[in-house]
């Protein structure tokens, strides 16, 4: 067909994107929902962060209340309480990441090298329920269990040592013991779930390659070193830039069920604090906003950070 016939260059023409999406529009409709959730409930309230610099008033609104500037976020710079609960915030944070990262890694590896695969099933089942536990109730099975009184801890320690029930130390309100309890409780209940992406990724493992490496003596520890490692390599890259990006926003939930006048001091982290200022006592919500948004932008700073290191450093990022 000729170039200079005006049908062959109709058809030739590009569509344009408006018509390709009516050619899948299904597609599309499937999309906007998730679309419009992150629109009204991600976004949409970050209209609200103006408050941050201004000292609210119910009754003036939003854009009628005085500016302030930065005096919010000077008061809690300035806050007795600010380099405890900036050090309890990274402390709780940090030894998640530390001790959770690597555990999670290492479980995926010990169930893809299970030799029965009805057995690595069960165990990764098994593991995976905790998951779905509420926080409430896992609070309430840590109390049931670490009461030193009518706990199973206080009923051991008094079976081993012969001592009356009570004497137990008593773990629930001890600040130092506050970061283990809610670090490794949280790393029983997250690593099953937290596993399944890296069983999915050692799954597309090429075969060939544990071949080649069996042939060469490779024992299973060495196949696992060499060959299933390396493979998931880009996606441990991927979610520890992740995690880190969420390294200061350590869920309050749990940590404000477990805390008490006597672990307070350890315990109060940046989420709680805001949740206090903010929805209890004086609602200072200008307050709140401020060291809200002074947290979330501490978190952008770190995943920038890392992903511009890790690409640098292994080729592998978010972006």
């Amino acid at each position: 067909m000729s170039a200079n016939n005006p049908t062959a260059i109709q058809l030739n023409k590009p569509k344009s994107v408006w018509a390709r999406i009516c050619e899948r529009w299904q597609l599309y409709a499937l999309l906007a929902i998730p679309f419009i959730y992150v629109v009204i409930f991600m976004y949409g309230p970050m209209c609200g962060l103006i408050i941050a610099f201004k000292d609210y008033k119910y009754k003036l609104g939003i854009f009628g209340s005085p500016w302030v500037g930065f005096d919010q976020f000077l008061e809690f710079f300035n806050s007795y309480r600010f380099w405890d609960i900036v050090k309890n915030t990274l402390v709780l944070s940090v030894y998640s990441l530390v001790a959770g990262f690597p555990i999670t890694i290492f479980f995926a590896l010990c169930i893809n090298a299970f030799p029965s695969a009805k057995y690595a099933k069960v165990v990764q089942t098994v593991t995976y329920v905790p998951h779905f536990i509420s926080t409430v109730i896992m609070v309430g099975l840590l109390q049931q269990l670490l009461n030193n009184r009518i706990g199973i801890w206080g009923i051991a320690w008094s079976a081993i040592s012969g001592q009356p029930m009570g004497s137990a130390p008593a773990i629930l309100t001890s600040g130092p013991a506050f970061k283990h309890m809610y670090v490794w409780s949280g790393i029983w209940q997250s690593t099953g779930y937290s596993a399944v992406i890296y069983i999915a990724a050692l799954a597309g493992v090429d075969p060939s390659l544990h071949e080649a490496a069996i042939i060469d003596g490779a024992n299973r520890a060495q196949r696992c070193w060499h060959v299933d490692i390396p493979t998931i390599l880009p996606t441990a890259v991927i979610m520890l830039i992740m995690q880190i990006g969420h390294l200061m926003s350590v869920g309050y939930e749990k940590t404000y069920l477990l805390q008490n006048t006597q672990n307070l001091t350890y315990s109060e982290i940046i989420s709680t604090y805001v949740y206090k200022v903010g929805l209890t006592g004086v609602s200072d919500y200008s307050y709140s906003t401020a060291i809200g948004l002074f947290n979330s932008i501490i978190n952008f700073i770190l995943l920038m950070t890392v992903n511009f290191i890790s690409n640098k450093v292994t080729g592998s990022g978010l972006f």
